[in-house]
């Protein structure tokens, strides 16, 4: 993977032969037109997309543990009995951090909800074209359309009120005690709209305490 012009790209077909062999198998390929690492178990019979926070996916970040992270998260999921996908709904366009030029604000203009979801649609219908009928992500705005049977949010950020309000598939929602962008607080909120929905049929809402959902030990 490389470099350039201020973004990361994927150069090979394969995630970097530097990652912790523990991580597990996985490949990259282009799935409804997005570069994608998939991970899966063998006879895996639902399947799982999982949506990034901001730092991304597979390509190379500043810094080198979040890609560890991301793809050993997959793994886990995939050693579970699932068919995990991971697009590059950012294109390579990883959120930097510690970039003046283009702060958060700035970066959020180029990689709205909108446009993350007109790409997420022919994602989905490329992995249940591979004869999945059941799947799940981790993300909002496909559980809106009902184009999924299942939804989870881990530390949801930037999504308001009126979004979970639109939600009509089974959902879980998993935050943890210190987390700023969910806090419990607004985790209660989400459950109240969630309990008055009759038509989910099932919404969970967890908060860790002293750890985060999604918590790994990236050096195993």
């Amino acid at each position: 993977m490389t470099r350039s012009s201020g973004k990361w790209e994927p150069s090979g077909s394969n995630p970097p032969s530097t990652l912790n062999p523990n991580v597990g198998a996985g490949h990259i390929e282009q799935l409804g037109g997005l570069s994608t690492y998939i991970s899966s178990s063998p006879n895996s019979k639902l399947a799982i997309l999982l949506v990034s926070a901001i730092f991304c996916t597979y390509t190379y970040l500043q810094i080198s543990l979040t890609l560890h992270f991301k793809l050993k998260l997959a793994y886990k999921v995939a050693a579970a009995g699932f068919y995990v996908v991971v697009p590059d709904f950012f294109h390579g366009d990883c959120f930097v951090l510690d970039d003046a030029n283009r702060p958060k604000e700035v970066w959020l203009k180029d990689h709205g909800p909108d446009k993350g979801f007109a790409e997420a649609k022919p994602a989905v219908e490329a992995v249940k074209s591979k004869g999945f009928s059941a799947v799940g992500a981790v993300g909002v705005e496909l559980a809106k359309a009902e184009l999924i049977q299942a939804d989870v949010l881990l530390h949801p950020s930037f999504v308001p009120i009126d979004d979970i309000k639109g939600v009509k598939v089974p959902i879980a929602i998993l935050g943890a005690e210190l987390d700023q962008f969910s806090p419990p607080e607004l985790l209660k909120q989400f459950e109240e709209v969630l309990d008055a929905k009759s038509e989910v049929q099932s919404a969970s809402i967890s908060i860790l305490y002293n750890i985060w959902t999604s918590a790994i030990n990236p050096f195993l």
